[in-house]
């Protein structure tokens, strides 16, 4: 059985808030682990993107959406450990 996350393993999104229920696999089932912004049918959407680029285009959104920047600087400042990242 798979572990279920509560935020995304690519940008930190809590699960919960994606507004297309997460990403999909290749097979058409919603993924476990992540959001519909960073997944779609078993790929990530931006394959190329570094760490770095992920925190600072979630840092970006965050601040559009009227997070102040302290706080969107908080949320985004562990996104290295998430799953996608590791090794």
């Amino acid at each position: 059985m798979k572990k279920k996350n509560k935020n995304c393993q690519s940008c930190g999104m809590p699960l919960k808030s994606d507004e297309n229920g997460g990403g999909t696999e290749a097979n058409g089932q919603r993924s476990n682990i992540y959001c519909s912004h960073c997944y779609e049918n078993g790929s990530f959407k931006l394959p190329n993107i570094t760490v770095d680029g992920m925190k600072e285009r979630v840092m970006d959104k965050m601040v559009e959406m009227k997070f102040p920047k302290f706080l969107a600087n908080i949320f985004t400042r562990n996104i290295y450990k998430l799953e996608r990242w590791k090794d």
